[in-house]
């Protein structure tokens, strides 16, 4: 996986331990860090003639989605260092030169369902990640 080089935290246990500024800048990382691959699988796959529209519309979905939810992180954020949350640290933090990552090419470098499953594993922990983030900022949710 592209992302692999990254240090991302162990376990559930780990992720807490971490401030919620590293928190939210890792879970900007690695929104950004699959931009690019996603925009390069979504081309890879629409040379293949035998899949669906279907398959093929998903693909595009699924970039559109990883871009809106980084927007949304930003916006999140921005909202947070305006209360005082976290620090105004994070500017510039999600930029492609802000991930230090080399990842030009990374889909002709693997098979589909390993592509497929780097994605599926990051996409886990920026799950994980935002739901102890909320926690963080919003305790009476009953985490």
């Amino acid at each position: 996986c592209h992302t692999s080089g990254m240090l991302t935290p162990n376990g559930k246990e780990y992720a807490q331990k971490i401030p919620r500024e590293e928190l939210t800048h890792l879970i900007l990382k690695l929104l950004q860090a699959w931009k690019e691959p996603l925009s390069h699988f979504n081309q890879h796959i629409e040379h293949h003639q035998e899949l669906p529209d279907d398959s093929l519309n998903k693909a595009k979905q699924i970039s559109n989605m990883v871009h809106e939810l980084k927007t949304g992180v930003e916006k999140v954020t921005e909202k947070m260092q305006s209360m005082g949350i976290i620090s105004n640290s994070l500017n510039g933090m999600a930029s492609s030169e802000g991930t230090g990552l080399s990842i030009s090419n990374e889909p002709n470098t693997m098979s589909d369902s390993d592509f497929i499953h780097c994605f599926r594993r990051d996409s886990n922990k920026v799950q994980s990640y935002l739901k102890i983030l909320k926690c963080r900022i919003m305790p009476e949710n009953s985490c």
